[in-house]
């Protein structure tokens, strides 16, 4: 691969992970305030009106896990939910601006955190398959592949001129 193609394929694909990550980072944010909005309200009937929303119905497995989520929530509780999304928020965040300005940490850290991801992904489509499962461990598989190949490519590229530099 000549390297123009190599540096447009690496710019615009950490800047697609860069967005993707943003966007995480943003629907998460989204997801804490939404929290901040049941503060003093009873949990439990929100989380049936929640399910009624987006069409769950509460006898699934999803649906009986919320209601005991909320039947558990207490309003120390959720500040504690909201502190812990703003700090993975931050971190979401931070990675985006790593990886938009194309930061060797920033590379590593993805790929650390897409490759954490995925036993869980893969726990869960062993246990509750479903397509959105599938799309989500095949988006994650991409990307973790993607910097794999972008860190070996990158290694081959500082040996090659490490050893161009050479008498």
């Amino acid at each position: 691969m000549d390297e123009r193609k190599s540096l447009l394929v690496k710019h615009l694909g950490l800047k697609g992970i860069a967005v993707f990550e943003a966007g995480k980072g943003l629907l998460a944010l989204g997801a804490g305030f939404f929290l901040l909005t049941l503060r003093h309200k009873d949990y439990k009937l929100e989380a049936l009106r929640l399910l009624r929303f987006i069409h769950i119905n509460p006898g699934r497995h999803i649906g009986q896990a919320l209601l005991r989520a909320a039947g558990n929530m207490s309003d120390h509780k959720l500040w504690l939910f909201f502190f812990g999304i703003l700090i993975y928020v931050a971190i979401r965040f931070v990675e985006a601006g790593g990886l938009w300005l194309e930061k060797e940490w920033a590379e590593w850290f993805a790929l650390l955190s897409g490759c954490l991801y995925l036993p869980w992904e893969i726990w869960e489509l062993h246990h509750r398959p479903n397509i959105y499962k599938w799309l989500i461990f095949a988006g994650n598989v991409a990307i973790v592949v993607y910097l794999i190949w972008l860190r070996i490519t990158i290694h081959k590229e500082r040996k090659r001129m490490l050893a161009a530099d050479k008498p």
